[in-house]
């Protein structure tokens, strides 16, 4: 929040503010309870118990979820080569879950036993889903600063209180850590901050099929860091779900290349809106 004040505060001022209305506000504050403050406790908690591979997996049902809400409630059009792509990558996060059994808090739903940690993620991307709705819906015409800056404020706060109920005053006894600022400095200015402004960077001087291959490849990126940093070699479930995920990302990427084959740069009144679409398949930022 610091770093995004710095880089974005100047979009807070009376013109900005003064063209926000009742309804604004209110789906500002629905979108940073969903996202700043409901998705990081969900996939924090997820995080804990379950396997990381899973967690990168599982989020992948956001895509084709939200593109099923965008057909159906906003009339979006979409191609075959598409629905083809979010089914295939549905299909691919069921199998992740039900081909390998859950090291933590298993579930049983009848003959299926599901991990704790994998419904979490499950139901991070369900939440994820509803708040780009709104974003589609309500919040298309908010300057990014204003709605970055204010979904990270709220959210921080909602987040605390959630921490400080569940967990107790004894959670935050190490917040004065010099270790821990080391690397919430690094957390926070590089991997979600600069990794923002590179993105929105990379976003004006792209095309849209360019900018959606792009986001694309955040499961890969995903899995080979999990492998690098934490040594989590993924397991036949996971190579399973990961191949049929990215069939039908390949699927989803032609059936892009055909709906954007006459476009050129992305339009400036578009990049908000464009901006919301392809950060629905990156998933929980800073993974």
């Amino acid at each position: 929040m610091i770093v995004l004040i710095l880089v974005y505060g100047h979009e807070w001022n009376q013109k900005n503010l003064s063209k926000l209305v009742k309804k604004d506000w209110l789906a500002l504050v629905a979108v940073a309870i969903l996202s700043g403050a409901i998705i990081p406790a969900l996939v924090f908690q997820a995080l804990a118990i379950a396997p990381v591979n899973n967690i990168i997996l599982v989020g992948r049902l956001e895509p084709p979820l939200t593109m099923m809400i965008s057909v159906w409630l906003l009339q979006e059009r979409v191609n075959s080569w598409q629905i083809l792509g979010a089914f295939s990558a549905f299909v691919g996060v069921v199998l992740t879950i039900i081909l390998q059994s859950p090291e933590m808090d298993p579930i049983s739903m009848g003959s299926l036993t599901v991990g704790y940690g994998e419904i979490l993620a499950a139901t991070a991307a369900l939440v994820a889903v509803a708040a780009t709705f709104i974003n589609k819906v309500w919040l298309s015409s908010i300057p990014l600063g204003i709605f970055t800056i204010f979904r990270t404020a709220l959210g921080t706060v909602i987040f605390f209180c959630v921490a400080l109920y569940l967990y107790g005053s004894n959670h935050f006894m190490g917040v004065f850590s010099p270790f821990l600022w080391k690397w919430m400095l690094i957390y926070g200015a590089v991997i979600v901050v600069l990794g923002q402004l590179f993105w929105f960077k990379g976003l004006r001087g792209s095309t849209i099929t360019d900018a959606s291959l792009a986001s694309s490849f955040t499961p890969i990126i995903g899995i080979l860091a999990a492998y690098l940093v934490l040594g989590k070699a993924p397991n036949l479930a996971q190579y399973v779900g990961s191949s049929f995920i990215l069939i039908g990302i390949v699927l989803g990427q032609i059936g892009i290349q055909l709906q954007n084959l006459q476009k050129n740069k992305l339009p400036k009144v578009m990049f908000r809106q464009i901006v919301q679409d392809l950060e629905s398949g990156i998933g929980f930022k800073g993974m």
